[in-house]
């Protein structure tokens, strides 16, 4: 599995320590910024990592921002995106079982690090359930296809 991540000012910190986690446990990624002491907006370095996994470059990316929530939005502007901020190992389970995210957004002013690893480790993990599941992400991209048509 390839991440893409990315980051603004308010998740670089917990950035940095995923990064730890993810370079220790030899799993592969890419971090399109930003980097320590910069300003940024997150539009811009959430686009670009989501990009990569809407081209298929890289399989899922991981977001950090101050809440997770920015991140999230621009995350799923993107077809074929389902972005879920997560804040516990619960909703890190249910975003890769019931929803199939391929894209986590992360709070660095919400989360410890010790916590936003685990919900990391959780999010790569599990896989999707299917079954009913998959009805619903279905009706999920089929009303993205129908809105996006309409443009």
């Amino acid at each position: 599995m390839k991440l893409a991540l990315a980051s603004d000012h308010a998740g670089y910190e917990l950035k940095k320590e995923v990064i730890r986690y993810l370079q220790e446990a030899g799993i592969k990624f890419t971090d399109f910024g930003c980097g320590p002491g910069e300003s940024v907006d997150y539009v811009d370095y959430g686009a670009e990592a989501v990009r990569r996994v809407v081209s298929g470059e890289f399989d899922r990316a991981i977001l950090f921002c101050g809440t997770g929530l920015g991140m999230a939005v621009v995350a799923n502007k993107f077809p074929g995106i389902i972005a879920t901020p997560c804040w516990d190992e619960f909703t890190a389970t249910v975003s890769r079982t019931h929803n199939n995210a391929n894209v986590l957004a992360l709070g660095g002013r919400v989360l410890s690090p010790e916590l936003a690893i685990r919900i990391v480790q959780i999010w790569l993990e599990k896989g999707f359930e299917g079954g009913r599941h998959e009805r619903r992400v279905k009706k999920i991209f089929d009303l993205e296809a129908e809105l996006c048509q309409k443009k």
